[in-house]
């Protein structure tokens, strides 16, 4: 099931029908370790409004309220050798070889709420970055007792310059205005995700395709519950959190994006999420 916030309410979207839920705080909901065994008690005829699914990923907000957003780093083989070679002439690029093979993940802060960008709404790039890229990731939604309650589309907006002139810029190349977007929706499930499940990343520039590129969660190195429990090591999450898990798909390294673009990011069973670059 599919869970949409709009601007009238929460909506539940499953088996091709809408259902409203009434008097329900997204806090609440999002902190639900039971959500998906409670929520079919509001699949009734009184509850059921007519839209589509179309309409609602056309008015959906960004999925989040108080949570804070998180992203793990060098999950991917493909965002190791990319950052190694990103920062090879700063001497830092083993750093990342050596987090690949660690026992330990990358994690690191990516956004408040209110900093967070839903479908429709415009992304940034950095103004003092000549090298950015959108970063499609599969995201968790996880509540303040560590249970993964569903997931949803995450784009990690990432400055390639700026982390790769020295590591320890990756705050300044990750974090800022508009670096980050969650949507259409959450996919509440207590299962986990198929291996096979795609992730996809397209990039338009006037409407022509200026990149594609795909891959899927089997290429994720680590698994979902060691990247939440070292996440929740020394940290609580009173309204629970987003967890984004990394990019297997990096555009070449002579391509950067450029205000205008619009960027779609599409992971199977869950939707797609569509922002344009702004100013």
């Amino acid at each position: 099931m599919k869970l949409y916030k709009i601007p009238k309410g929460n909506i539940v979207y499953i088996d091709n029908r809408a259902y409203k839920l009434p008097n329900t705080d997204w806090d609440s909901l999002l902190n639900n370790d039971n959500i998906v065994q409670e929520l079919p008690r509001f699949f009734s005829d009184s509850n059921q409004i007519s839209i589509t699914e179309g309409e609602l990923n056309a008015i959906a907000l960004p999925p989040i309220q108080s949570q804070e957003v998180w992203a793990s780093g060098v999950t991917y083989y493909r965002s190791k050798t990319a950052r190694m070679e990103e920062s090879k002439e700063s001497g830092g690029s083993s750093f990342y070889d050596k987090v690949y093979e660690a026992e330990r993940p990358e994690l690191f802060f990516k956004s408040t709420a209110e900093r967070v960008r839903g479908p429709g709404e415009n992304v940034r790039i950095r103004k003092d970055s000549r090298w950015s890229v959108p970063e499609p990731e599969l995201t968790l939604v996880v509540t303040a007792n560590q249970k993964i309650i569903g997931y949803t589309v995450g784009n990690d907006m990432s400055a390639r310059d700026i982390e790769g002139e020295n590591p320890l810029y990756l705050p300044q190349a990750k974090s800022y205005t508009g670096s980050t977007a969650l949507g259409p929706c959450i996919f509440l499930t207590n299962q986990a995700l198929p291996p096979t499940t795609q992730i996809s990343l397209s990039i338009f520039r006037t409407e022509k395709t200026v990149f594609k590129g795909h891959t899927e969660v089997s290429k994720i190195k680590r698994s979902f519950s060691e990247l939440t429990h070292y996440l929740f090591r020394e940290m609580n999450f009173p309204k629970g959190c987003f967890l984004m898990t990394g990019t297997g798909i990096v555009p070449t390294d002579d391509f950067t994006l450029k205000v205008n673009d619009r960027i779609e990011i599409s992971i199977e069973g869950i939707g797609t999420l569509i922002n344009e670059v702004g100013i």
